[in-house]
């Protein structure tokens, strides 16, 4: 497994710092997002890819949509900002070439502890989603990002970035929280439903542990088009098939019952 660094990453700005720290503490709790998939199984993958199970089981599930995943195998894929061990694990797998870039050396322990289980090859770069100069223009089939563009101020930084690297006709799959859902107060309930708490427009949230940002559907869309990317389509987040019958007020599986925070867009760079 090769690793390398960029010094570009932690030291750009005070957003990057804020929220290295914030993965690095989420890092070392085993986090849901930073724990890697060891008990991950290729023939469950195949079942999925191959349309003999809907959605993958937990805590799979937020791999998605099934077409991202189809002939992947020997395609260079650049998992970015995944968090760790999870998604890169799926395309290692499934005979993909990996490289992975993330924002700590912790989240990219779990990158290659998954490597080594499995026994497949990666290379793991720590650096900045919107900095990808450690990487030639046109070096990739495929750029997988999780919900993580929500950590910058700006989409189009990081679009920018990903179609410089992908190679014509390459695909971009990308997650993204609704900026409507990130407006509800998911800690609050009243009359089994949930507060509207805070502004629609504008950008920044701060969070008592990092910094988040609100992405309006129009700079979501509209900035692939303009960078040259054709949207493939659009899948909404497959965890509400999972939600139980009467889940807890306040949980995750109670809020997913009453709204949509998350789905995903898969583009194609022209």
């Amino acid at each position: 497994m090769k690793r390398r660094r960029t010094d570009t990453v932690n030291e750009r700005d005070d957003i990057a710092q804020v929220n290295k720290a914030l993965w690095k503490s989420w890092a070392g709790d085993n986090d849901q997002y930073t724990t890697p998939w060891l008990d991950l199984k290729r023939d469950l993958l195949e079942d999925f890819v191959e349309g003999r199970i809907e959605v993958l089981p937990r805590p799979y599930m937020y791999v998605y949509p099934r077409r991202v995943l189809e002939a992947v195998a020997g395609k260079k894929v650049l998992c970015l900002a995944t968090g760790g061990g999870q998604q890169s694990a799926v395309f290692g797998l499934l005979g993909a070439d990996v490289t992975i870039l993330d924002l700590t050396d912790e989240q990219l322990a779990a990158d290659r502890e998954a490597a080594s289980h499995h026994g497949y090859h990666a290379t793991t770069i720590q650096g900045d989603m919107r900095d990808l100069s450690a990487f030639e223009d046109v070096s990739f089939d495929l750029v997988y990002q999780a919900i993580s563009i929500v950590f910058v101020p700006d989409v189009r930084e990081v679009y920018r970035e990903v179609s410089r690297v992908l190679k014509p006709g390459g695909c971009y799959r990308v997650g993204h929280c609704l900026a409507a859902t990130q407006v509800v107060d998911d800690t609050t309930v009243c009359d089994d439903g949930y507060v509207v708490k805070g502004i629609y427009f504008g950008g920044e949230m701060v969070e008592a542990d990092g910094r988040e940002f609100r992405h309006h559907l129009s700079d979501v869309f509209n900035g692939l088009c303009e960078l040259g990317f054709r949207i493939d389509g659009v899948w909404e987040d497959p965890r509400h098939h999972y939600h139980l019958s009467n889940p807890e007020p306040g949980t995750e599986e109670h809020m997913v019952k009453h709204v949509q925070k998350y789905f995903a867009i898969m583009a194609q760079k022209e």
